[in-house]
């Protein structure tokens, strides 16, 4: 007999009993379905995050102290430990093209044109390199020592009326306190522009970290200073100064993390540029050293590596759902298995016509084998498209790059074929030893 003729009777006996078929693949519909979505949304999500990584940011290493094995991410229990100071004498390093700080701080408001909007988490202290050319739709960065800043989206449209370069932005610290800054720059995004801030969107702030947290605060206006965490530190440092209630000045405000610039995305002068930040941070002459102790360790990675731990969580994830998959896959396959075992007794004295007529063994075993394999190779087609429909669906509302696995499309058809090989194995190999004379008394 020939596979054609194989293909038309197993179609033809699939078709009578649609529902029985519909109900039997649902298994391996379900089990396809979910690999096939997970990775689509796991390969859409990691290609939108590598793509926010441009070519000056690889070569970019954020640092942070916090005690060994600190799980949550960067800055998870992070500590402000680098000083100005600090951050002069890595900057100075032939190894180093820039380094600066970050610092986010507490506000309570932003204010527009009398509009007020409750902010607590907006405002971040940098250096100029922070906001990259690239990054910026309109205007220009911020430029150090000036009471300017660059704003994103979600904060130039948070208001009734846009913000637009040019305009006087009012900031409400905690306490009350306000100053006003002069928007120069918007992001082309509200994304993070950074691994420090997270991809999501959400309203960002960027200010010079010189007035911004270094200079002493003098009445409303003058600029910020450290938080309370940075002013005890400083007057533990140093006693002599007394705890006359003054902020951090730009010689003891200490920040939460540190950016240092290689010269090129190298692995080579990453690697280099790493080691020689941290020999100055770790020794026994500089600030940070002071407050590290044995408790804080200062980590120090490039936004691919910070990303390799995210890529780690989904694989993990995707090893996760592929097991519970596999779950459903075997499920499925022991339906189809069922059913054909079911066929088998149904179509008995079908078997003995056939043989009967001078169908052979191989004949019968091919038969009820193909049905087998056409039931599975449906379940990995429909399985294969509904989880592709999830995962487009998935990756639009998450607003991230859409890609397709498609080594995992074949590998699903496969998976469809082998299922229905080992499922419809023993049932064929009944259906083909079945005696012609007893078939034919079958009823």
């Amino acid at each position: 007999m020939r596979p054609l003729e194989f293909g038309r009777l197993a179609w033809r006996s699939i078709g009578s009993h649609r529902l029985r078929s519909a109900l039997t693949t649902l298994g391996i519909i379900i089990g396809i379905a979910a690999v096939i979505a997970f990775v689509t949304l796991g390969a859409s999500l990691q290609a939108g995050l590598l793509g926010d990584i441009s070519p000056d940011d690889q070569r970019n290493l954020y640092g942070w102290a916090a005690e060994p094995e600190t799980e949550g991410g960067p800055l998870a229990g992070a500590q402000p430990v680098f000083t100005q100071d600090d951050l002069e004498r890595v900057d100075e390093l032939e190894d180093v093209d820039a380094a600066y700080g970050y610092m986010p701080i507490s506000t309570q408001a932003l204010a527009y044109d009398g509009e007020l909007t409750p902010q607590s988490d907006a405002l971040i202290a940098a250096g100029p390199p922070y906001i990259r050319p690239e990054t910026i739709d309109e205007g220009r960065q911020f430029e150090m020592g000036e009471r300017e800043a660059v704003i994103n989206p979600a904060v130039a449209g948070q208001f009734e009326e846009n913000v637009s370069v040019g305009d006087e932005l009012t900031i409400v610290r905690q306490g009350g306190e306000q100053t006003s800054v002069t928007v120069v720059g918007i992001t082309d995004s509200s994304e993070g522009l950074s691994p420090f801030e997270g991809f999501e969107p959400s309203p960002r702030v960027y200010v010079p970290t010189d007035p911004y947290y270094t200079e002493e605060v003098d009445g409303i206006g003058a600029g910020f200073g450290g938080d309370e965490a940075a002013e005890d530190e400083a007057d533990e440092a140093d006693p002599a100064d007394g705890d006359d209630g003054d902020a951090a000045t730009a010689e003891d405000a200490r920040f939460l993390a540190i950016v240092v610039e290689a010269p090129s995305a190298d692995e080579g002068d990453i690697d280099q540029a790493r080691d020689s930040a941290l020999a100055v941070l770790e020794s026994d002459d500089s600030d940070a050293s002071e407050l590290l102790g044995d408790d804080l360790e200062i980590t120090m990675q490039t936004s691919t590596e910070l990303l390799q731990q995210l890529q780690d969580i989904l694989d993990l994830l995707q090893n996760f759902i592929v097991g519970i998959a596999a779950i459903s896959l075997v499920v499925g396959s022991i339906g189809i298995a069922n059913i054909m075992l079911v066929s088998v007794t149904e179509r008995t004295r079908e078997i003995g016509i056939m043989k009967a007529v001078g169908a052979q063994n191989r004949d019968v075993l091919g038969l009820f084998l193909t049905e087998a394999v056409v039931l599975g190779v449906i379940g990995a087609i429909l399985g294969t498209v509904l989880g592709l429909a999830v995962g487009y669906a998935g990756a639009w509302y998450i607003d991230i790059p859409l890609v397709y696995p498609y080594e995992y499309v074949a590998l699903a058809v496969a998976v469809g074929i082998l299922v229905g090989v080992l499922s419809g194995l023993y049932p064929a190999w009944r259906a083909a030893r079945t005696d012609p004379i007893d078939a034919l008394r079958y009823e």
